[in-house]
């Protein structure tokens, strides 16, 4: 009983420690206010910069999450073992501070009516809830 319980703890743990998959991180809240004496050319510049990292940071994510749950599929039916190998670091922080200031930045820029041309301001990855 005793193997078995610290078994199950073990597993929880691990579990725990798995990468969450890019679109069940939440948005951290980021002050629109930060961005409020920013001109429309410097908002759409911050925009573009912020989904370009968002597409690079969802890809890492997404491969972190999709790795942890082979490895996690492969640890519980065959190799215990292989859970020791699943990811330790994602980068969850960096996804929900990124869909905050994205937040931000979209607030400002219909507040002050920019005009974004629709090849000028880049799109939000379409695999990316915000």
């Amino acid at each position: 009983m005793k193997k078995l319980t610290g078994a199950a703890l073990a597993v929880a743990m691990l579990v725990s420690g798995c990468a969450t998959h890019p679109n069940d991180i939440q948005a951290t809240y980021v002050s629109p206010t930060i961005y409020s004496a920013w001109t429309c050319e410097q908002l759409i510049e911050e925009n573009n910069r912020i989904v370009r990292r968002v597409d690079e940071v969802t890809g890492n994510q997404s491969r972190r999450a999709n790795n942890d749950t082979a490895m996690m599929a492969v640890g519980m039916v065959l190799f215990w073992p292989a859970l020791f190998f699943m990811s330790r670091s994602d980068q969850e922080g960096e996804l929900a501070r990124l869909k905050g200031e994205y937040d931000a930045v979209q607030s400002n820029v219909v507040q002050k009516r920019c005009s974004v041309a629709p090849d000028a301001a880049a799109a939000w990855p379409a695999d990316v809830e915000v």
